[in-house]
């Protein structure tokens, strides 16, 4: 394929009149390639001729006949064409149908008695006669010559205003057809037709399985393109210069042994991997994934000790205020032992710990300003990023302009499907936390309607009065009568009544930095015995003593983030209760949170959620960096996916700069990436 001929735009393509050039530059089909990558939403079976009806149907069906009679009449205002059409093969022993067209004059000059005509609609019986009401239809070629919209399977594309299936069909049509002209390319990866077929294909498909085989071409593509852009980006970084972190490993020996439990072999195994990257002269661009309670933080710290031990700074940056002052507050119960110098830095609380005599933070932890606080990070040897398609684009590639790049560690707050984590972070190395701390008991959840909150309000009670703390949690602040979905701040004096005398708080995301801080603190120290809020407590807040959470709407939520909120409890040796609460009696509804009764294994849950919600959904943000996958499915095409991976490393060890023509497609693939501001691009 002539790639440079493919990226013409669309005025300079003198096969289009100059009515179908406007046409597509209504739907912002600025060249040839992006019309070919318009692709149909659905497709319609015409395919095969149906034979005549002789009643209703609830199914629209495809018939070819001869028109024997055209007449017009006029009914209440409107002029309807109506033609008599006869059935060819005599299938029925009516043998017609009658198609009838409102307000469309021009069809009697169109239409002739005598043509054959092929129809497409959902017919339908009154008075002894069977009728297709606007249906679609195309007058039959002569042999030889092929129908776009009839007699086929059927592309329906997305539309705009103004513009008409049939004027675009003929476009992707004629379109096609030019490239057919072009030298063929052959298709990535083995045994696979060339993308011009599969273009074809996709378009105008013979066949469905021919459909689904350049389907498949075409998503391979997409993820060779992906891959290759999370190669090229983990070739940049490793040409990058580093420093190597070395050093014995006696003070973060030391913390470990001081700890009141055991690590756990996951948690052993990622400290191992990651002192292995800090001791390399290329930066660390390590994930770090684990369920909810698998211990991430103590990795995370035990990593930040070492940098401290080889010289240098270490940072985290949390996602919110809230967190980055309750891993201040962990850090410095953790690390003043070891006589280590710990500083906060937020927008609004600045602490520190044995800076007065000895001077610059040995580790610094606050939300993404610390980026920007370079008198404070002079000698930084390793960031931690916590839960990291929180932070933007532009928070990630900062730390690249550092010189020495310091190491990165990037900490999921939830455990990522396999393929979504090689979609979103394809340019980094994976640690895997796949086992909890021994002493956490399984949380017993428990899906209800929400006509129990009597006996939900009796359960709080009882917990409460054996010393526990309860979560309750909303999934939005205000009231909104189009989602019928309660909300924190309404709901709050209902339960202070409901559960009188018990003292309840209320946290929510609009509160300022120093009112959250302040609620925080008085439930950590349970002054606040029953809290109140929305998902503003989903990402790591840590307060041992909660072991009761009742979610109300749950059905609202995704399977993620509900196992993600059921992680706020479960983290002391009492046993914890999730209390699902749900209007919906419907079973697809019920049915989902039934998965949270029967599994607390985060990575099931994930893989579950991806299915049923898909993966932006999952990942939550417009900075999810996902890139712009059209064809491809990270369910359905896991298979592709890895496959795509050894490809795409074949073609960067053969063409470092993707010069050859047939991988230039794969640069624009990156540009569009760059302009979507997905992580992969950082």
């Amino acid at each position: 394929m002539k790639v440079n001929e493919l990226y013409q735009p669309i005025e300079q393509l003198a096969w289009l009149t100059e009515p179908q050039r406007k046409l597509a530059l209504r739907l912002g089909l600025t060249t040839w390639r992006l019309l070919l990558e318009h692709y149909p939403r659905r497709y319609e079976d015409r395919a095969r001729f149906a034979p005549f009806p002789t009643g209703s149907s609830e199914q629209s069906i495809c018939l070819r006949g001869k028109i024997k009679k055209i007449s017009a009449q006029y009914f209440g205002g409107r002029k309807i064409v109506e033609v008599t059409l006869e059935d060819l093969l005599d299938t029925v022993l009516s043998g017609r149908v009658f198609c009838r067209w409102f307000n469309q004059h021009y069809l009697q000059r169109m239409l002739a008695a005598g043509q054959e005509l092929i129809v497409f609609g959902r017919p339908k019986q009154y008075r002894n006669r069977i009728y297709l009401d606007h249906p679609e239809f195309e007058i039959a070629e002569e042999e030889g010559e092929e129908n776009i919209h009839m007699g086929r399977i059927t592309p329906i594309y997305p539309l705009t205003e103004g513009v008409r299936q049939r004027a675009l069909r003929a476009i992707m049509f004629r379109a096609i057809q030019e490239l057919q002209v072009l030298q063929p390319t052959r298709g990535v990866g083995p045994h696979l037709m060339s993308e011009e077929e599969a273009l074809s294909q996709i378009h105008f498909p013979e066949s469905w399985h021919a459909r689904e085989a350049a389907r498949k071409v075409l998503a391979m593509s997409e993820f060779v393109a992906m891959q290759i852009v999370a190669q090229q980006r983990k070739r940049s970084l490793e040409a990058l210069k580093g420093e190597r972190h070395v050093a014995s490993g006696e003070l973060t020996e030391q913390f470990l042994a001081a700890l009141p439990y055991r690590t756990t072999l996951a948690q052993k195994r990622a400290i191992r991997e990651i002192r292995n990257d800090m001791a390399k002269a290329v930066p660390m661009n390590r994930l770090l994934q684990g369920d909810v309670g698998a211990g991430k933080t103590l990795v995370a710290a035990a990593a930040m000790i070492y940098a401290v031990e080889a010289g240098y700074q270490a940072a985290l940056m949390a996602p919110t205020q809230v967190l980055a002052e309750q891993h201040f507050d962990s850090f410095r119960r953790w690390l003043n032992p070891l006589d280590l110098r710990i500083a906060l830095r937020t927008g609004t609380r600045q602490e520190a710990s044995h800076l007065e005599l000895h001077g610059e933070p040995q580790i610094v932890i606050g939300t993404h300003a610390l980026l920007y606080d370079a008198g404070q990070l002079q000698h930084l040897g390793l960031v931690v990023i916590d839960e990291q398609h929180k932070f933007g684009v532009l928070q990630r590639s900062k730390l690249l302009e550092r010189r020495p790049v310091p190491d990165l560690l990037v900490m999921s707050a939830t455990p990522i499907p396999r393929t979504l984590a090689m979609t979103v972070y394809g340019d980094l190395e994976v640690s895997v936390l796949d086992e909890k701390p021994a002493n956490r008991r399984s949380i017993i959840t428990r899906v209800r309607p929400s006509a129990k909150i009597p006996e939900a309000t009796s359960f709080i009670r009882e917990r409460v009065a054996a010393g526990r703390q309860v979560y309750i949690v909303y999934p939005v602040i205000e009231e909104s009568e189009t989602l019928s979905v309660k909300a924190a701040t309404t709901e709050y004096r209902k339960w202070e009544k409901l559960l009188a005398p018990l003292r309840c708080g209320l946290l929510h995301g609009r509160l300022t930095p120093q009112e959250k801080e302040r609620v925080m603190e008085e439930f950590r120290s349970a002054r606040i015995e029953v809290l109140i809020s929305t998902t503003v407590i989903e990402v790591g807040i840590n307060v041992p003593n909660a072991t009761v959470m009742l979610i109300e709407s749950s059905e609202r939520f995704g399977l993620a983030q509900l196992h993600q909120l059921r992680g706020r409890i479960g983290r002391s040796q009492h046993q914890s209760y999730c209390i699902l609460l749900t209007d919906r009696e419907d079973p697809e509804a019920i049915d989902k949170l039934a998965i949270l009764e029967r599994s607390e294994n985060g990575f099931e849950i994930a893989e579950a959620d991806l299915r049923i919600r898909g993966p932006g959904d999952l990942l939550g943000t417009a900075q999810s960096g996902l890139p712009p996958l059209r064809l491809a499915s990270l369910i359905e095409d896991e298979a592709l996916l890895f496959r795509a991976k050894d490809v795409a490393r074949t073609i960067l060890d053969q063409d470092p700069l993707l010069q050859l023509p047939q991988h230039q497609r794969f640069t624009r693939f990156a540009i569009k990436i760059e302009e979507n501001g997905t992580n992969l691009a950082n």
